[in-house]
């Protein structure tokens, strides 16, 4: 029987008197690579926000959300920190590295905050950029990389910690399709290497294709 890493039971959320979300139930398996899609304003990046623990659902008596066997809504906020930096990666479309950093140390970053030796996570760091093809770009800062190396260096990032899951947000949004191509190609080595399950909101028409399954939104609603 799969394992259902992530299950979601009636997940709303509104801004003021705007409903994004209205009672959404998904459930995601390990090693699944899943895609979010719909038009835009359909709820697909809140969703992805509320499965990674980024933001909370509107407080109702049957919501729930578990991932890998927790409830993650009854986590305070530094058990819930502590628990996203653990088991959960993020990659986002603007990559979200740090300016003042170099590759290898913002890919350090998540590692260091979760207390790990600093000598173990730069060697793992390391490897990381190696197995990505960015290594000789290392001393680098974000500002001198291409986009797709950035890119490669904001999954090396969301690796470092070895998640469970990684969340991507629009992932190849900002990429020519050669480097959109090898970065949905990448995904799927690592999902394969690793049994790792990702989870990614995107407008790609090529990458929902090759995702295993496809969650389509429409106003705030899973699609059937």
């Amino acid at each position: 029987m799969p394992t259902k890493i992530i299950q979601a039971k009636n997940i709303s959320k509104s801004f003021g008197e705007l409903k994004v979300l209205d009672r959404v139930s998904v459930a995601i398996e390990q090693a699944e690579v899943v895609a979010i899609t719909g038009p835009s304003g359909a709820g697909k990046t809140t969703l992805l926000q509320l499965l990674g623990t980024l933001s909370s659902p509107d407080v109702k008596g049957d919501t729930s959300l578990k991932i890998q066997e927790n409830e993650v809504l009854n986590l305070d906020a530094k058990a819930l920190a502590a628990f996203r930096n653990k088991s959960l990666g993020f990659v986002f479309q603007f990559h979200e590295l740090l300016d003042e950093f170099t590759a290898l140390e913002n890919v350090m970053m998540p590692a260091l905050i979760g207390g790990k030796k600093k000598a173990d996570v730069r060697d793992k760091a390391e490897k990381l950029l190696k197995r990505l093809g960015v290594d000789h770009r290392a001393t680098h800062k974000p500002q001198s990389l291409s986009g797709g190396e950035q890119q490669r260096v904001a999954v090396a990032r969301a690796l470092i910690n070895d998640p469970a899951i990684i969340f991507a947000d629009e992932p190849s949004g900002n990429l020519d399709s050669r480097n959109a191509a090898a970065l949905h190609q990448l995904f799927f080595e690592l999902r394969d290497e690793l049994k790792q399950t990702f989870v990614i909101v995107t407008h790609n028409k090529e990458l929902a294709a090759m995702a295993d399954r496809t969650i389509a939104l429409v106003d705030g609603k899973v699609k059937a």
